[in-house]
């Protein structure tokens, strides 16, 4: 009787450090082409939805009903968010200002905090939250339901009709949102400065005139601007190319706002790292300001 040999185990090779350092490499470079397709797709669509605003191929009705239903949705969120934001700063300031006798500078460094950095962002975080979800929401609905392609074949250019009213609204809203956040959040803080803790009204008032300026108040808007038109293009961009189903829809949804949150405080450094460099190169004889 002959016996039946056991099968050899079928296990590949290991493979060589070579081979190895080969995968690597290539999963790295389809990792950064990936990356540079996703850059250059997105800088097209926005040099493309920026083509309909210069052009005006949108509706003006379109546009002011984005206008309005942006700052409706956003101006009491961010006016609640802005007003407990600058009791906060108050209340975690005011004891470490006590012990060093300079309670009378909170309203400068609230102040200054809130005109610079809180508000612009806390705005655009808001109105990204609120407002550019539910625009990615609504374009991706209308991809999945084929109302682009029906945009396409009445001749409409689907990225100028649908993206340029909400970026020239994104573009003059949150900035206006902006100035709502900034002076809800100075009402809050002065409101526990002043009415609750023992701080003097007039030198409060005072430190914040001679350390607020113009040029804050500026900056803070030109990254409301800025934040504006980042997260409308992602948010619309985000809408474009969902996936189909219910379940891209609100995949797209997440992404924009992930995406805005993250290019938001990406931008903000930026953006200070540049007014600063700017401001020094104005007024060079000034003490430096920070943006």
């Amino acid at each position: 009787m002959i016996e039946a040999k056991p099968d050899a185990p079928s296990s590949s090779p290991p493979s060589s450090p070579a081979t190895r350092q080969a995968d690597g490499l290539s999963a790295r470079n389809q990792a950064f082409r990936e990356v540079l397709e996703a850059v250059g797709d997105f800088t097209l669509f926005a040099l493309h939805a920026w083509g309909g605003l210069f052009r005006g191929h949108f509706s003006r009705l379109e546009w002011f009903r984005i206008a309005a239903e942006v700052g409706n949705a956003s101006a009491p969120v961010v006016a609640i968010t802005g007003a407990f934001i600058g009791m906060v700063l108050a209340v975690q300031a005011y004891d470490q200002f006590h012990l060093i006798g300079m309670e009378t500078s909170l309203g400068a460094v609230i102040h200054m905090s809130l005109v610079r950095e809180l508000g612009p962002v806390l705005a655009s975080v808001m109105v990204a939250g609120r407002v550019g979800s539910a625009m990615a929401a609504e374009i991706a609905t209308m991809r999945v339901s084929e109302q682009l392609d029906a945009l396409t074949c009445l001749g409409l250019d689907p990225v100028h009709y649908l993206v340029a009213p909400r970026l020239l609204a994104c573009l003059i809203m949150v900035p206006l949102l902006t100035v709502i956040a900034d002076l809800t959040g100075m009402i809050g803080s002065t409101f526990i400065c002043v009415g609750i803790y023992p701080i003097d009204s007039f030198h409060y008032w005072r430190h914040t005139r001679e350390f607020v300026a113009a040029w804050d108040v500026l900056t803070g808007l030109a990254k409301a601007m800025v934040f504006g038109v980042t997260l409308c293009l992602l948010a619309c961009h985000r809408g474009f190319h969902s996936q189909p189903g219910a379940a891209g829809v609100g995949r797209a949804a997440t992404q924009a706002f992930v995406h805005a949150f993250v290019a938001i405080l990406i931008l903000d450094f930026f953006l200070a790292m540049f007014f600063n460099s700017l401001y020094a190169l104005l007024w060079p004889e000034v003490p430096h300001r920070l943006a």
